[in-house]
């Protein structure tokens, strides 16, 4: 681990409660815009165009459900 992973653990280790629910609600929200980007940027560069066509294909011959 890293100097600065090390320092922000030990910092989060020290929050108080609420101060902790806080930093894990924008902790949720950073990583799932981070996630967001990524999948726009698999998506723009077809990298899941496969797993898309797979889905169709299977669609197609009648092996999905609907939910």
């Amino acid at each position: 681990m890293g100097k600065a992973i090390e320092e922000a653990v030990k910092a989060v280790e020290q929050l108080p409660q609420d101060q902790l629910k806080q930093f894990r609600d924008w902790f949720q929200k950073f990583d799932a815009e981070i996630w967001d980007e990524q999948i726009k940027e698999d998506i723009k560069t077809g990298k899941l165009d496969a797993l898309a066509q797979a889905a169709i294909d299977e669609h197609s011959a009648g092996k999905s459900k609907q939910l």
